[in-house]
Order: structure tokens, then C-alpha cells, then sequence
């Protein structure tokens, strides 16, 4: 073994020597027709970043802040998918709506108040992302109205649908150099009354 791999050179670590920042990162420049999976979070290579159902939602949000993510994958006692919460989840009128119909406190609303339940949540092929573009998947957020879409792929040995990637808006507008916005805001007062008192 020793006579057939060489040891590399080392040497000594100069004085001003950084970590390098994910931001940094030389990447390739990619537009609309670049292959999507070149803005894909690969979850198979990234652990996912998740959170208890019954955690307050200031632990959520500090804990999208020190990550510098905007979506968390919510899980049970038993470390189970339940479903996920985002950033417009947790900023957005959730919580003044659980507020309102439970007479909680704000530091009272809990992750499983406002997130946004497994029985809800949609995912993408991953068989069909392969052979989609950028422009696919800006796309299908648009006409979903959602920052974020979700990847699964089949497991053979089990038989059960395993999240392997995620699309985040926020992540290609940076790639690509372009606004991407695809979350409908009320405009007016009585349209945010009317979604406190009759969204469920």
C-alpha cells in the first residue's frame, strides 16, 4: 500500500488562512435553460434542517436566522415527517389567526400551529426534475405560488417516497440575477381581515 500511493506535501498554514463561505464558492453561471437540477438543495448530500412540532415559533425563527434558511422540516416525537413550516409561515398572518381563534399569547403559538401539515404538502419526481431546466421549475413555482417545491424520489427496497431535494425561489434569483416573487401578498386591509377570519 505504502509504495503505491505517495504521501502529499503539507505545509504551514500562513497566518491569514479563512474558512471559506458557501457564498463564495465559485459557481457556474446558469440561466433559464440550465439544467434544474443545478439549483437543486440535494438533501441526499445537505442534512435537512428540522424542528419539533411543539417548539415555539421564536425557536423557529431563530433558527431559520442562524442557518440563514427560510424553510424548516417539522418532525414528531418520533422524529417522523409532519409536515414543514417557512418563513411566511411564521411572519405572514398564521400566527395572528391562531392567536385570535385559540386566545394564545404570540409566545404561546406553537410550530404545529402554523405549519403547513404533511397531508398538504406536494412533491415533485425527481425522474421528472432530471430532465427539466430552470425555466421548468420557475415555472412550477409560479403557478403554484410557492417559494419553495419539494423532490422525492421511489426507494426499491422499501417502496416508500423519500425526499431527496428541495427548489427554493430565493436560491435561484440569486443564481440566476433576477427577482423571483411568486408569493401573492394581500393588498389591502380588508383583504387580510377577511383571510384572519375565514382561511382555516
Amino acid at each position: 500500500m505504502e509504495t503505491t500511493f505517495q504521501a502529499l506535501p503539507s505545509m504551514a498554514m500562513p497566518k491569514h488562512t479563512d474558512l471559506v463561505h458557501l457564498d463564495q464558492r465559485p459557481q457556474r453561471p446558469i440561466n433559464l435553460k440550465s439544467p434544474a437540477l443545478e439549483v437543486m438543495t440535494d438533501l441526499r448530500i445537505i442534512d435537512p434542517v428540522s424542528i419539533g412540532e411543539d417548539e415555539i415559533l421564536r425557536h423557529a425563527h431563530n433558527l431559520m436566522i442562524s442557518r440563514g434558511i427560510r424553510l424548516l422540516f417539522v418532525q414528531d416525537d418520533e422524529s417522523r415527517l409532519v409536515g414543514l413550516i417557512t418563513a411566511s409561515d411564521i411572519l405572514g398572518e398564521r400566527p395572528v389567526q391562531c392567536m385570535l381563534e385559540h386566545g394564545k399569547r404570540h409566545d404561546e403559538v406553537l410550530v404545529r400551529d402554523v405549519m403547513t401539515p404533511r397531508s398538504e404538502l406536494e412533491m415533485l419526481s425527481l425522474a421528472d426534475v432530471q430532465h427539466a431546466t430552470v425555466g421548468h421549475m420557475v415555472s412550477t413555482l409560479k403557478q403554484q405560488g410557492r417559494q419553495h417545491a419539494l423532490v422525492a424520489e421511489l426507494d426499491l427496497n422499501t417502496g416508500h417516497y423519500q425526499l431527496c431535494g428541495m427548489f427554493s425561489s430565493s436560491h435561484m434569483a440569486r443564481r440566476l440575477g433576477m427577482p423571483l416573487n411568486f408569493m401573492r401578498v394581500p393588498q389591502a386591509l380588508s383583504e387580510i381581515q377577511h383571510a384572519l377570519l375565514h382561511e382555516g
